[in-house]
């Protein structure tokens, strides 16, 4: 069993495509039910944000998984598979771990750097654990991607280097206007997005703030916290949206709504009585787009979008912080895979110390059908000599072949102890279904350093 990811994001689609894949959390619960189906995937979690949607997946074989997730992902963009595969890439095995550590660590974002996806993988982890779809493979990758992502963030500064697309975004409107202090913004949606957007606003000197959103309720917490903290702040209802445009130098949209909620409309009604020299910026940060793209090409809107975002030097970290952060996410990639390699090789060697016990049993066994007389005491001593003679002789080979197995390629060695040794496969796949079970939300076991561990 092994991991593939499907994906498509900003390097290689344009917008448009990825506003077809966009997915929403009921949208992933179907998908990740219906790869399920299959008998050839075990496993998947739906990475979905506003540059990427990928699909990792825990498969039977490389060839059948492909196709298998190809399909359904075609059919949720109401793509055909052919024009589906020009945008997207494929990783398998080691390839998918390598990217979801750079994904975590923000190497791959349009903003290089950002912390947000860190956030945005824990999420997706817990939507697929909560969907039952989690297993090992996918629990141990996926923390260890997390944990990867904190290190990356820790230890390097691609944090200063990068900042949130939130942040570039504001940075650009701040050019445009000439600065934020004192100024009115608009802000749509009130979720995670919403309030780092307030907060960026806040330290910026923004003078008031409106908080659009579907839920009142919830508009209502996020402007309350600004007017707390002595901004002038109000909740507005979606209904409302095209009121608060006529007064806002900018706006920031970042809902997840399946549709545009910023019409050409609202955006005409935002320009009336606006002196001809004064912009109205509008930051479109959903995917799909929240802003009706015939809203760009209006005299007096200056617009940022994720396309225009990816252009922005400012949205690339440093060369030297995103070196140390590959640099790391190289060696934790190498760590990882050595561990999962002698994990695989565990049963091997269990199944060989099992099978060494029994020959000696069957011996000692022997040997009382041929001296019955032989007394206790002898009995126990012949018994203790026969199992250290066969622990010291399976000792080298069994520690070196754990050592070989954390190399690439050092899957060979388990095979060739297999051959050598005459291990039935269905023993060595007993050992290894004997572990104990797991079960999706508890920490994963700490690595024992013990000859005959089999965690």
């Amino acid at each position: 069993m092994s991991v593939l990811l499907f994906g498509v994001s900003h390097r290689s689609a344009p917008v448009s495509v990825l506003e077809q894949l966009s997915t929403g959390e009921s949208d992933q619960a179907k998908i990740v039910d219906q790869l399920l189906q299959s008998e050839l995937v075990s496993e998947a979690m739906i990475l979905s944000t506003c540059n990427r949607v990928e699909v990792y997946a825990v498969v039977e074989a490389f060839h059948g998984g492909l196709s298998v997730v190809g399909q359904v992902l075609s059919e949720h963009a109401a793509m055909s598979l052919s024009d589906l595969t020009k945008y997207a890439y494929v990783r398998y095995a080691e390839a998918a771990v390598e990217h979801l550590f750079a994904v975590a660590s923000g190497l791959d974002s349009a903003v290089i750097g950002e912390q947000q996806v860190l956030g945005q993988v824990r999420r997706s982890y817990a939507a697929a654990e909560a969907n039952q779809a989690v297993g090992r493979t996918l629990h141990e990758l996926s923390q260890r991607a997390l944990s990867v992502g904190k290190r990356v963030h820790s230890e390097t500064g691609i944090d200063a280097a990068g900042a949130s697309v939130v942040s570039v975004a504001l940075d650009m409107a701040d050019g445009k206007l000439g600065g934020l202090a004192g100024r009115t913004a608009t802000i749509v949606g009130a979720g995670s997005m919403g309030a780092l957007a307030a907060a960026h606003l806040m330290r910026a000197g923004i003078g008031r703030v409106h908080i659009v959103n579907r839920s009142l309720p919830r508009a209502q917490r996020l402007a309350q916290n600004l007017t707390e903290q002595g901004v002038e702040a109000f909740a507005v209802s979606l209904d409302d949206l095209s009121d608060a445009l006529t007064d806002t130098d900018v706006v920031v949209s970042c809902t997840g709504a399946v549709r545009p909620v910023v019409s050409l409309a609202d955006a005409h009604r935002g320009l009336v009585g606006r002196p001809e020299n004064c912009q109205l910026v509008i930051c479109d940060l959903g995917m799909p787009r929240d802003v009706d793209p015939a809203v760009a090409g209006l005299p007096g809107i200056y617009m940022v979008d994720m396309d225009r975002i990816q252009r922005e030097p400012s949205a690339r970290a440093a060369a030297a912080d995103a070196e140390a952060a590959r640099v790391i996410v190289a060696t934790e990639v190498a760590n990882y895979l050595a561990g999962q390699r002698m994990a695989e090789v565990t049963p091997t060697v269990t199944a060989l110390r099992q099978r060494a016990a029994d020959v000696v049993e069957a011996e000692l066994l022997r040997l009382d059908n041929r001296l019955p007389g032989l007394d206790s005491t002898h009995r126990d001593e012949v018994a203790r000599t026969v199992r250290r003679v066969v622990d010291k002789l399976l000792h080298a080979p069994t520690v070196r072949v754990k050592q070989l197995a954390g190399a690439p390629g050092g899957d060979s060695y388990a095979e060739a102890l297999r051959e050598l040794f005459e291990l039935d496969p269905q023993a060595v796949d007993a050992v290894a279904g004997s572990e104990t079970p797991f079960i999706p939300g508890d920490p994963i076991p700490a690595p024992r350093t013990d000859l005959d561990r089999t965690d």
